[in-house]
């Protein structure tokens, strides 16, 4: 039998298949009626695993019994969705989103008292400049202090690092997010180019020892390889500049900004450092309270999904299903619980979008927890 024939009879078999599915998502409907005039919630994992029992007792190949379970989870995936549709279960999220969305006011605030780690010249000060006009900044020692400032209503926002394009994620700042309530309103991304400043009249062949934060030291390994000198590793990159400038000694120089070194009269031996010339930290802003404001098209959730297999498979179906976006995920061990993790999503999508309204219902069925983070778009 030729490819051509045997392409018919696949095309023949999936019209059934459509037909059988149409009929399938009916029924579905139905089910999710009587559920929602009974009071019975959508999600029923007892009656679930049954049906992949059944399934799995149809079939005597041990590889396709596989393939039909895969088949099988989605299948019920959709029907949830579907379910969850037609009754609008799940709405306390949206409800979070309607209310930001008619509470914020239309325009982002040129001027607000603003949170930032490091000292003045670090990269969460130049970010906090592109994401407000005039911001008023208070500096904190670590990133938890970023949080409590906002939690604690000393600052209207926050500014935090959340990724490098080469050094990757910041595990600190998302560690952080498991502990603290908050919500993002904006994120940029800044370019970064690194330098190796130091006190006038140091030659780069008198230097020592370097001092910088590990992401900037993780940035630029391959120069420091070179450089064959101590690596000290201190909070932030402006601090490392005022270490410079205020110790007695000739033999050192930080990794830092070229604005650091203005601002702590010292002066760049070396400029563009960093491993790859395509560098770029990106920051959040975050408030204590949501906010949404106008043109929001991405949206950060954090949840934890059951322990068993296929758990996120099931979850990123849902989105492919909706046809949105995941642009980052992120997982993280939950504290003090055993082999458990929090994932952490960045997906692309319109807050207005109805694709967005619909996957917000359905959320909280199938995860443990969920934590809606905030909507907002980011400053280029």
């Amino acid at each position: 039998m030729g490819l051509e024939e045997l392409r018919e009879q696949i095309d023949a078999v999936d019209k059934r298949l459509v037909e059988d599915v149409k009929e399938r998502m009916k029924v579905s409907a139905e089910i999710g009626m009587y559920k929602r005039e009974h009071g019975i919630p959508v999600m029923d994992s007892k009656r679930e695993r049954e049906v992949l029992h059944k399934i799995s007792k149809m079939v005597d190949d041990p590889m396709m019994d596989s393939y039909f379970r895969v088949l099988y989870s989605l299948l019920m995936e959709l029907s949830r969705s579907y379910q969850n549709k037609l009754i609008n279960e799940n709405d306390e999220a949206i409800k979070v989103v309607e209310d930001a969305i008619a509470n914020t006011p239309k325009m982002f605030p040129k001027v607000a008292k603003v949170a930032c780690q490091g000292v003045e010249g670090a990269y969460s000060n130049i970010a906090a400049e592109k994401i407000f006009k005039n911001p008023d900044i208070l500096y904190t020692g670590n990133f938890e202090g970023v949080f409590r400032a906002v939690e604690n209503g000393l600052c209207d926002y926050g500014i935090l690092p959340i990724e490098n394009s080469t050094a990757g994620s910041v595990r600190n700042v998302y560690d952080l997010m498991l502990s603290h309530n908050f919500y993002i309103v904006r994120s940029t991304r800044i370019k970064v180019n690194h330098c190796l400043i130091a006190k006038n009249g140091v030659d780069i062949r008198d230097v020592k020892e370097v001092y910088s934060h590990e992401q900037a030291i993780s940035q630029c390994s391959e120069y420091l390889k070179e450089l064959g000198v101590k690596v000290t590793s201190v909070a932030n990159t402006a601090m490392a500049a005022s270490m410079v400038a205020s110790s007695d000694r000739k033999d050192v120089a930080a990794i830092s900004s070229f604005r650091c070194a203005e601002l702590y009269g010292l002066k760049s031996i070396a400029s563009n450092i960093q491993d790859n010339g395509n560098n770029h930290t990106r920051f959040i802003c975050i408030s204590k309270k949501p906010e949404i404001f106008p043109g929001a098209n991405k949206t950060s959730l954090m949840m934890v999904l059951s322990h068993r297999p296929g758990a996120l498979y099931k979850m990123l179906a849902r989105f492919y299903a909706l046809d949105i976006n995941v642009q980052k995920l992120e997982s993280r061990p939950i504290p003090d619980r055993d082999f458990e993790f929090m994932f952490y999503f960045d997906i692309e999508t319109s807050v207005y979008s109805e694709e967005f309204v619909q996957l917000m219902r359905e959320l909280s069925d199938g995860t443990e927890e969920f934590h809606y983070l905030g909507s907002y778009n980011e400053v280029i």
